[in-house]
This record gives C-alpha cells, sequence and structure tokens, in this order.
C-alpha cells in the first residue's frame, strides 16, 4: 500500500505528493511502519500470525546462536536510512562489529546503514516486485544475505553477494551469515515453527 501525504502532513489516499527524506523522518511512526522508497511513502502490511511467528521464531534462533559468541544481532522491524531511502525489513542481523552504537554503547535509534543480512516475510497482499527491489537495493549498499519467506508457498528464495537468487524448499539448507558457519536451519525446519511443536 502506498499512503501519500497532503499539505497537512497527514496519510490520504491524493493527491499524490512527493516528500523528501528529511519530511518523511519528521513524521510521526505509523503502525505498521512505513517506508520511504523514491519519494513515496509505502506502508508495510499488518502482520498476521504466520509472519509474527516467523519473525519471532527466527529472531530468537539467530540470537541465541550469534549474541552470546557476539558474532551478530538480528533486530525486528528496524528502519534503516541510507542512500535517500528509508527501509524497515522485517529482521536486519548486523555483524557485530557492524551494530550501530551510541557513544555510551548501547544501540542507537538511528540506523543510517544497511543490515549485514536482511529477511523478509512476504505477506499475502505484498508485492512481490517491490520486496525484491527493497532487496536489491540494500545489496547495492553493502548487505551480503536476504531471505524472501513466501509461506504460502513454503519456499525462500535466496540472495547472495554476486550470485543469482535460488529458491530453496523443503531439506534444502538456508545459508547463513560467513560469522555464524555451524547455524543450520532447513526450509523444512523453518515452516515447521509454525505448528508450535
Amino acid at each position: 500500500m502506498v499512503s501519500t501525504i497532503s499539505k497537512s502532513n497527514q496519510p490520504n489516499q491524493s493527491p499524490e505528493l512527493e516528500i523528501t527524506l528529511e519530511e518523511f523522518l519528521q513524521l510521526p511512526e505509523t503502525k505498521p511502519a512505513s517506508e520511504y522508497i523514491e519519494g513515496k511513502i509505502h506502508q508495510k502490511p499488518m502482520p498476521n500470525g504466520t509472519h509474527s511467528t516467523l519473525q519471532t521464531e527466527l529472531v530468537i534462533a539467530i540470537n541465541q546462536v550469534a549474541r552470546p559468541q557476539k558474532i551478530a544481532y538480528a533486530l525486528t522491524e528496524l528502519r534503516c536510512t541510507f542512500e535517500a531511502r528509508a527501509i524497515v525489513p522485517d529482521i536486519s542481523i548486523f555483524v557485530w562489529e557492524r551494530i550501530p552504537k551510541n557513544e555510551d554503547g548501547s544501540v542507537a535509534n538511528k540506523v543510517n546503514i544497511s543490515p549485514d543480512w536482511i529477511i523478509e516475510i512476504l505477506s499475502p497482499e505484498q508485492s512481490i516486485n517491490k520486496v525484491m527491489e527493497k532487496m536489491i537495493f540494500a545489496f547495492e549498499n553493502d548487505t551480503k544475505l536476504g531471505w524472501l519467506i513466501d509461506p504460502e508457498r513454503k519456499r525462500v528464495m535466496v540472495f547472495q553477494e554476486n550470485q543469482m537468487p535460488e529458491i530453496k524448499s523443503q531439506d534444502d539448507q538456508l545459508p547463513a551469515l560467513e560469522v555464524m558457519p555451524d547455524w543450520q536451519l532447513s526450509v523444512a525446519d523453518l515452516f515447521s515453527w509454525l505448528y508450535l511443536h
């Protein structure tokens, strides 16, 4: 869904006006989150049960392995602003040394770099092309790994640096960041989380 901004800075359906990134960043946050792409505001769909379950389980699984070893950290719905866009991946994973931090060492509120690994979970009402465009844009700006999860088809499209995207299914193993060589997850294991066994 594309939201537009009227002169009163309130979301509406028309007339459509392009705004600057700076103007977008001054607007109140929306729920679900909105992204800024090519002068327009795109509100993400409201997550459903499948989306929320996969998102939650993935963040837990990644952080259980990566956080104790201080090799990476996964965050949900984090606005990442870089190269004149503001995107909000479902899950953003940063290699430990690249986690945006304040001077006191705490995690920064504003993130002005692309994640090392992006995970998007496709919702039925989302355009796969728009999500893929977001992935490609992130890869053009230092992202190394991307998963586009399609719960309806039980498939994961994997994006890796300097490679064509691959479709993974069933017992196929999903790649992780190079700093997580021992982390193993198959597509079947990923979707088994939906049954809460």
